[in-house]
């Protein structure tokens, strides 16, 4: 008999994903789907402004003929933070206890219901599951309750993957919690319900999706590095070759439809089926291969913020939406990550948009980015948003609190790098 030898490298990587129901009308079928699990009194999380278009009550209405029942929670704040998950974690425990979840809404909404069915389950602390070196990542000690997702925007992906967000407003940090068993239990994708988005969401939401393919793509190989344990592998396992194929498919649906969604989206529906697929499939891809630079250097961008009121989003306080933080120094970190993989970015650049010639391969991508941010109206780096010179400091310490996602860079990254990001992208054109 050959002996079997374990390699010293890494040789393996992971793929998950939950079950996914696609198409106009899927939302009809909710309540179907929570009676295979055996659910009888469900909490449907959302927030004020998806609540008021009336669509929950709808996906609720359905629930009767299955014999459920149901309570409605509107409180998610847009953009989480620990206090808004906390409360909506400590409505549900006093209400409960519940056989499930569904989250009606965008991303802010589905990592919500994500913490609540964590900290319903195991009762504790957000900052025992928040990612080190912030909280105490600790490891969820068993299964939770079935979790329908229901996304209304066409950005975050978070139906497909195994992590939630969260401002921690002590610390001015974003961060967030990230195990496979948080991963929801169906995703339920209808782009009819992202038809009324404005303009402005729809663009914030959809460069979102451009940087989890872009990031992912360019993610370091999984085969880099030395062999992990069983124990020690993580959510984020770097490039992979089926991550791979749904960041290709996203870039490739977004260079067709995103500009058309942004500009014309309450009546093309073509559009926004490609845009809502195009999250599915980026969300397949950056959910396991991970994200690095710009998610990073997006989460102190969104919690420092101040004074920034970005149309088409509620404005009784600052906030940098999730989508534009992430983008605003994309541009500048793909032109650092060039030589890690040229061949890749290079393909990125003409999946996303055939049509941009430069001068400077390394120039392709971050033209293609810069091209479409323009066309869509995104602010003009962080200047745009409040931040200057003085502010690079303190954004450069909360993104190097972000090692997590650091990691999968496939460059290291040290301060200087990051600061020189942020000075590039003060203004991006």
């Amino acid at each position: 008999m050959t002996e079997l030898v374990t390699p010293t490298e890494e040789t393996v990587f992971t793929w998950g994903a939950p079950p996914l129901k696609f198409g106009a009308g899927a939302a009809d079928e909710v309540g179907f789907e929570l009676s295979q699990h055996g659910v009888k009194r469900v909490l449907v999380l959302t927030d004020p402004g998806v609540l008021a278009s009336g669509v929950p009550h709808r996906i609720a209405d359905s629930f009767a003929q299955y014999g459920i029942t149901y309570e409605i929670f509107d409180g998610v704040h847009v953009e989480p933070t620990d206090d808004s998950m906390a409360k909506a974690i400590g409505y549900a425990t006093e209400q409960g206890p519940w056989d499930g979840f569904v989250a009606v809404g965008g991303g802010s909404t589905i990592d919500t219901a994500k913490a609540v069915n964590l900290l319903t389950s195991y009762p504790g602390e957000l900052m025992d599951y928040i990612n080190k070196p912030v909280g105490r990542a600790q490891v969820p000690p068993g299964a939770l309750k079935p979790l329908i997702a229901v996304p209304t925007t066409a950005g975050t992906g978070s139906e497909s993957t195994a992590m939630c967000v969260l401002d921690v407003l002590s610390l001015r940090v974003k961060t967030g919690i990230s195990h496979w068993r948080l991963r929801p239990t169906l995703a339920v994708v209808d782009p009819l319900l992202t038809m009324s988005l404005p303009p402005e969401v729809t663009a914030a939401s959809g460069m979102d999706i451009v940087c989890h393919a872009l990031e992912s793509y360019t993610a370091r190989d999984y085969r880099s590095g030395a062999r992990k344990a069983p124990e020690a592998r993580v959510t984020y396992c770097g490039s992979n070759p089926v991550s791979d194929l749904w960041c290709e498919k996203a870039m490739t649906l977004l260079a067709s439809s995103f500009r058309r969604a942004v500009h014309h989206g309450t009546e093309d529906v073509a559009a926004r089926m490609d845009m809502m697929m195009a999250a599915t499939f980026a969300g397949m891809g950056f959910g396991n291969a991970g994200v690095h630079i710009p998610h990073a250097n997006g989460y102190p961008i969104a919690g420092q913020v101040s004074g920034y009121h970005p149309a088409g989003y509620p404005s009784d306080e600052a906030m940098v939406p999730h989508g534009q933080a992430v983008s605003l120094t994309a541009p500048a970190a793909f032109r650092f990550t060039f030589d890690a993989a040229p061949e890749r970015h290079l393909r990125a650049a003409e999946l996303l948009s055939p049509q941009t010639e430069t001068a400077e391969a390394s120039e392709r991508l971050p033209q293609a980015m810069i091209d479409l941010m323009r066309d869509i109206g995104m602010p003009n780096g962080i200047g745009a948003c409040g931040f200057d010179e003085s502010s690079i400091d303190e954004l450069v310490g909360g993104t190097m609190k972000q090692q997590r996602l650091l990691s999968t860079c496939p460059k290291d990254v040290t301060e200087e790098v990051v600061g020189q990001i942020f000075r590039e992208s003060i203004e991006n054109w």
